[in-house]
């Protein structure tokens, strides 16, 4: 599993949005690298992950074969927790970005031990509807069969990015069409039906009493902040905190903002 490593303090592992790698977190690292040891893994078949990796803990992901057969978030989960091992952290502020924050929740879910603090940015908790799981599914069946190519980012980047991002941050949308572009269309797939095959972590954040973060893009049309209120509301330890002038991905798209929410609150941690 290829990770990026930086900083140096409290361990931060921070998981990257669909479809996209640990490279999204690049703008917000400079401004977390004198508070936290940051550690953002590539997630399985995206970026410079394989699909097949046998590095995971679980029955099913030390078989590769199985773990490309049958997506599951847990899988994923299961992937970060072999790292954590790998890295000797017995626990660490788990921080997840829509996709990621899935793979959060069932990181603690598996072993709510290891998760001394939650970030979660721009997610939700709940499970797909059926609407959505079907649309998961036409999404990894055409990458399968057309690549990702073009359509993928022409499909992702105006529900991703906020307004203010499209109209005046051209830059941000160059970087995040070439992440998008970047993904190998295995990956893609196999991370979109892990994602319609998720089941719900509500009970799970309620059970959680550690510290929990939750951020969200003002403009954020997918996980809106009405539905970050109700996230945050959940968890009895759970902050709101608003970025105005981003949408989806406020690490790329606002990242000293988002930096400068985050450190504070690593810094209560201790």
């Amino acid at each position: 599993m290829h990770y990026i490593e930086s900083g140096g303090g409290t361990p931060l592992v921070l998981l990257h949005a669909f479809p996209a790698d640990a490279r999204m977190w690049n703008p917000a690292r400079a401004g977390l690298d004198e508070q936290a040891r940051v550690i953002a893994p590539d997630q399985r078949g995206l970026g410079e992950s394989p699909l097949n990796g046998s590095w995971a803990r679980s029955p099913e992901s030390h078989d590769s074969d199985r773990a490309a057969e049958n997506p599951s978030i847990d899988t994923a989960a299961a992937d970060v927790l072999a790292l954590l091992d790998r890295l000797e952290l017995p626990e660490v502020v788990l921080g997840g970005c829509s996709m990621g924050g899935y793979v959060a929740m069932a990181v603690l879910r598996a072993a709510p031990k290891r998760v001394a603090g939650l970030l979660l940015v721009d997610t939700k908790a709940v499970a797909d509807n059926d609407e959505q799981r079907a649309n998961r599914l036409n999404a990894a069946d055409r990458a399968e069969r057309e690549g990702t190519s073009g359509w993928l980012a022409d499909g992702t980047l105006p529900n991703v990015l906020g307004s203010t991002t499209r109209a005046h941050r051209p830059e941000v949308l160059k970087h995040v069409r070439e992440l998008i572009d970047a993904q190998p269309p295995e990956g893609v797939a196999w991370a979109q039906r892990a994602m319609a095959s998720r089941p719900d972590s509500t009970d799970a954040l309620r059970a959680f009493t550690g510290p929990a973060l939750v951020i969200v893009g003002a403009e954020d049309s997918l996980t809106p902040p009405e539905h970050a209120r109700e996230l945050a509301d959940v968890l009895p330890g759970g902050e709101l905190v608003t970025l105005p002038g981003a949408g989806h991905l406020p690490p790329v798209e606002t990242p000293d903002a988002f930096a400068g929410v985050v450190r504070p609150w690593l810094a209560e941690l201790g």
